[in-house]
This record gives structure tokens, C-alpha cells and sequence, in this order.
């Protein structure tokens, strides 16, 4: 009995908590979106309710409330309203993309919807470079927030499994202005980009 009182007192060595990833969400991901475009900083944001709906703060005229309408505001200021789509279909299909990124990647916080998102996106980029097709848009910077911290904590061979989904994530975290202070996330190059004849 000594020997497990004396076993009792001697340290447990600690194994460091694995790293999470956090979220980035509402206001942050309008000022990365605000930096990115080029717009100057001031824009006051903040949330609202339960569900921490990003809102902009205005000082000539009503606020504007919610992800999308927001981040399309910020599009327009900045004159680049190609990253909204330029043509009747692409327009919506950058608008579907950022409704299923409010609806089901926001709300998405199990594992199994997290695969589920991951499975329906791999098949969606399966012969496409960006979601709406072969041009970068606003759906694409605004998945690319909402899907960092998955993708930060995803094992090799999970990423190996939506392959689709790391090359498309890969390519948009290293267009220009992008990633900003987020972490860099790492794929293995040779597996993401052989040429499978």
C-alpha cells in the first residue's frame, strides 16, 4: 500500500491538449474580407443574438445585418462586383454557395455534418477550380473562412479522402490577399497533384 501512496505523489507528466483550430467567424472574417478587397479600415462591426450575426454599424443609415449581405456590400464599395458573378448563372450559383456557407457550414458543428459538408463540396469541385466554376468569387473567399478550422484539423488521410476539397482549399489559401494571418494549412503536393492516367 506505501507504494501506491508514494506512486500517488509523483508527478504525471502532461501531454499538451492538441491545438484546435479556432472559427474564424462574423465580424473578423468582414475585416479580413475589407483587407482583402482593399477597402480602408473603420467599418464598425459587431454581432447580434444567439447566433452571433455579424452586423455593420452605419453612421448615415439603418445597419446592415448578416455574412452575405455584408460581405456583398463590402464588394460593391470596392468596385469589384466580378467577385459576385458576371453572368445571370454565375451570379447564382456564388449565391447559392454562400447560402449553403450561412446554412449549413455555420451551422454545421458535429462530425458526421462535418463530413457531410466536406462529401457534398468534393463532389461539387470534382471538375471545377472554383465553386462557381472556372472564376474566383466571393463564395470561394467566404468558404474558405468558414472552412480554416476544419481544415487546420484534419488528419493526412482525411484530407487524402476529399481530395477535391484540399486541392481547391490549397489553391484558394495561397491566392493573393487571401490567408492573411490564418494559418497555413499542408497538403501533400505530389499527392494532390499527380495526373492520374
Amino acid at each position: 500500500m506505501g507504494r501506491l501512496v508514494v506512486a500517488a505523489l509523483l508527478p504525471v507528466p502532461r501531454v499538451p491538449p492538441r491545438k484546435m483550430a479556432v472559427a474564424v467567424r462574423g465580424a473578423e472574417e468582414l475585416e479580413l474580407l475589407e483587407r482583402l478587397l482593399g477597402l480602408p479600415s473603420g467599418n464598425k462591426y459587431g454581432v447580434q443574438g444567439e447566433r452571433k450575426v455579424p452586423v455593420l454599424q452605419s453612421n448615415n443609415g439603418p445597419g446592415l445585418r448578416g455574412l452575405m449581405t455584408i460581405a456583398a456590400h463590402l464588394v460593391r464599395q470596392a468596385r469589384k462586383e466580378q467577385l459576385l458573378g458576371s453572368t445571370a448563372e454565375e451570379k447564382a450559383v456564388v449565391q447559392q454557395w454562400l447560402e449553403y456557407r450561412v446554412t449549413r457550414v455555420n451551422g454545421g458543428s458535429s462530425k458526421e455534418e462535418t463530413r457531410t459538408i466536406l462529401k457534398d463540396l468534393n463532389m461539387h469541385l470534382e471538375d471545377k477550380v472554383y465553386l462557381a466554376g472556372n472564376i474566383f468569387t466571393l463564395a470561394d473567399i467566404l468558404m474558405y473562412y468558414g472552412l480554416h478550422h476544419i481544415m487546420v484539423d484534419l488528419t493526412v488521410q482525411e484530407k487524402e479522402k476529399y481530395l477535391n476539397v484540399s486541392r481547391w482549399f490549397n489553391h484558394i489559401q495561397h491566392y493573393p490577399g487571401v490567408r492573411q494571418h490564418l494559418s497555413d494549412v499542408v497538403f501533400i503536393k505530389n499527392r494532390l497533384y499527380t495526373n492520374a492516367h
